[in-house]
C-alpha cells in the first residue's frame, strides 16, 4: 500500500513467501520478483544459513545485492537492557534502516520469508516500519502446515470444523485449554517446547490423533504419531497437526465420541436400551480470581467428564486428561442447560459453570427451568454448588454496605418487562432497603441506569451513598464511592455492579462504606 511519505523515485518493498522448503512450491510470481529484484534480503540465525535463501538458490541472480539480516539472539534471553524483546525491537529497527536506504535510492527490495510472509514471519516487523513510507506489496506463500497435512494425507478440517493455529510457546495450561476448545489445530514453534506440547495434547484428550510432521516438503521430511516422537530429536522445522473430526464445534447435541477422550470419573454406562443416569452439578466459579473459587467447587470440577457454559467461564476451568469442554454464547442458557442434562442422562458427570454464584442470576435456574420443561429429563440428578457472588465481592471491597437488610435486582429487561423492573425499584426504595444492581447497562440497554436513578431519587435523599464496583477481583478492578445525586449513568457498563445504600448506609472516616444493622421502628 502506498505510504503518505512515498516519493515517486523510491523503490518498492516486496514481502514474498517462498513456501515450506520444496523449491517447486515457490509461486510463479515470487520467482519472477526474485529474478527481477535489485536487492534480496533474508533473515538467518547466528552460524546458520537462511532456509528461505536455500529454497530459492536457483532463482537469485548472481549480480543481485544480498542483505543478510542476522538475528542477534535466537532464544528468549538477552543481555539487552530491554531483554529479549528489547534486543529484537532494536534488531528490526536496524534491519528496516538498512532496507530504507536501498528503497530511498530507488532500488526494489524483495524480502524472502519461509512459508507465508504474514504467518509468524519476520517480514511483518519490516512491514510495520516501512509500509507507510514506501510502496509495499505482499505475495502469499504456501504455509508449512499446508505442506504438513499434504505429507500426512490427513484432512485438517471439514464442514463446520473450527481451525486454531497455536504457538507451542504458550503456557502448557493455556495450550491444553485451547486444544480442548477447538476442532482442528496446528501447533507451531516446537523444538524445546515439545514436552510441554505433548503434555498439553494429553490433557486435552487429543494425543491419540495428533500427528508430528518434520521438515515438510524437504528431502528429509517425515511424519509419525506424536505419541511415538522422541522429545530430544525435535527440530525447529516441525509442527503438530491435530485433525478435526468433521462434527463442527464442540457444542454437539450428544456426547462427543472423539477418539482418546473419556470421562475420568464417568457415570454408569448404558446397557442395551436402558439408560443409567449421570448427574449435573451447577458450579459457581466466583467473580474472577482463582482465590475466590471454593475448595468444594474445585473438587467438583476435578471429577466431572464434561464442563458446559458461557465461553469465558468455561475458559476458567483448567484442562486435564479426559475433560471435554462445551462452550457457547451468552444468550443460549436454556440450550446449554438442556445439553448438559442430556449428557447426564446418557451417563456422564457434567459441570455447568457460572461466574459468581450460580444461583444468583446464574445457570442454576436455567438448568432447573430446562429440566422442568422436559419430562424425559425429570429423573436427572441436579446439584448446585455455591460460589462467591459478585455482590459479596464488591461489598467486601467497599466495607459492609450489605450488613443490614438488602435486595438484589437485575436491570436487564431481556427476561422481564421494564414495567416490572420499575415496580420493584419503587418497592425497594419505599422499603428503604440497600439495593445491589446486576446487569446495569449493555450496548443495547443504555437508559436503564438513568431511569433507575430517577425512580430512586423520588424516594431517597440525593446524598444516598452509592458504590460502583468494576471488574472487582481482576487486574482492572476499580471501586468508586459516590452519591445518588452524583452518579453518572454514562460511566456505567456491564462490567459494573452497583450498591445503592439505604438511609442507614454511611461512609466511615476511613472511607469504608457500611450499613447499620439497627433500625428504629
Amino acid at each position: 500500500m502506498p505510504g503518505g511519505g512515498r516519493q515517486d523515485s523510491s523503490g518498492r518493498l516486496w514481502g514474498v513467501g517462498v513456501g515450506p522448503g520444496d523449491p517447486e512450491l515457490v509461486t510463479l510470481k515470487t520467482a519472477r520478483l526474485i529474478r527481477d529484484a535489485d536487492v534480496v534480503a533474508y533473515h538467518q540465525g547466528v552460524g546458520k544459513r537462511s532456509n528461505a535463501r536455500r529454497i530459492v538458490d536457483g532463482l537469485v541472480p548472481a549480480d543481485v545485492v544480498e542483505e543478510v539480516l542476522q538475528y542477534p539472539v535466537t532464544t528468549g534471553t538477552a543481555e539487552h537492557p530491554g531483554g529479549y524483546a528489547g534486543a529484537m525491537a532494536d534488531f528490526y529497527e536496524e534491519c528496516a534502516q538498512r532496507l530504507r536506504e536501498h528503497l530511498a535510492a530507488g532500488r526494489d527490495v524483495v524480502v524472502l520469508a519461509e512459508g507465508d510472509p504474514m504467518f509468524y514471519g519476520s517480514f511483518m516487523y519490516l512491514h510495520d516500519r516501512l509500509s507507510e513510507e514506501f510502496e509495499t506489496e505482499v505475495v502469499a506463500g504456501v504455509p508449512a502446515f499446508a505442506a504438513a497435512t499434504a505429507l500426512a494425507a490427513t484432512p485438517l478440517v471439514r464442514q463446520t470444523d473450527v481451525l486454531t493455529v497455536l504457538p507451542g510457546t504458550l503456557p502448557e495450561a493455556e495450550l491444553a485449554r485451547r486444544l480442548a476448545d477447538t476442532d482442528g489445530a496446528i501447533i507451531m514453534k516446537l523444538g524445546r517446547t515439545f514436552p510441554a506440547v505433548r503434555s498439553a495434547l494429553e490433557q486435552a484428550g487429543r494425543l491419540d490423533t495428533a500427528l508430528y510432521v518434520e521438515r515438510a516438503s524437504m528431502p528429509e521430511q517425515r511424519w509419525l504419531p506424536v505419541a511415538d516422537v522422541d522429545p530430544t530429536s525435535v527440530p525447529y522445522f516441525s509442527l503438530v497437526v491435530v485433525p478435526g473430526d468433521g462434527h463442527g464445534a464442540r457444542y454437539d447435541a450428544a456426547p462427543s465420541a472423539r477418539a482418546g477422550s473419556s470421562s475420568p470419573v464417568p457415570g454408569e454406562e448404558s446397557v442395551g436400551d436402558l439408560t443409567h443416569q449421570g448427574e449435573v452439578v451447577v458450579v459457581g466459579l466466583g467473580p474472577g480470581p482463582d482465590a475466590w473459587l471454593t475448595p468444594e467447587a474445585s473438587d467438583e470440577l476435578a471429577q466431572v467428564g464434561h464442563v458446559v457454559g458461557y465461553a469465558p467461564y468455561v475458559a476458567r476451568v483448567p484442562q486435564r486428561v479426559g475433560l471435554q469442554r462445551h462452550a457457547s454464547g451468552n444468550t443460549v442458557e436454556l440450550d446449554r442447560a438442556t445439553h448438559a442434562l442430556e449428557l447426564a442422562r446418557s451417563g456422564e458427570r457434567v459441570a455447568v459453570v457460572s461466574g459468581g454464584d450460580a444461583g444468583v442470576f446464574g445457570m442454576a435456574t436455567a438448568v432447573l427451568e430446562a429440566q422442568e420443561a422436559q419430562p424425559h429429563l425429570h429423573d436427572v440428578t441436579v446439584r448446585v454448588v455455591p460460589g462467591v457472588s459478585a455482590v459479596q465481592a464488591v461489598a467486601a471491597r467497599a466495607g459492609a454496605p450489605i450488613g443490614g437488610d438488602f435486595a438484589v435486582m437485575s436491570l436487564s429487561d431481556r427476561l422481564k418487562p421494564w414495567s416490572v423492573v420499575e415496580r420493584r425499584l419503587r418497592a425497594v426504595a419505599d422499603a428503604d432497603l440497600v439495593l445491589a444492581v446486576y446487569n446495569p447497562r449493555s450496548r443495547s440497554r443504555t437508559t436503564q441506569v438513568a431511569d433507575m436513578r430517577r425512580i430512586l431519587l423520588e424516594h431517597r435523599d440525593p446524598s444516598t451513598v452509592v458504590v460502583v464496583g468494576r471488574d472487582v477481583g481482576r487486574a482492572e478492578e476499580s471501586l468508586q464511592v459516590t452519591t445518588l445525586a452524583d452518579l453518572d449513568p454514562e460511566s456505567i457498563d456491564m462490567k459494573c455492579l452497583l450498591v445503592v445504600g439505604s438511609s442507614h448506609t454511611r461512609v466511615s472516616p476511613t472511607g469504608a462504606v457500611w450499613t447499620s444493622r439497627s433500625v428504629d421502628a
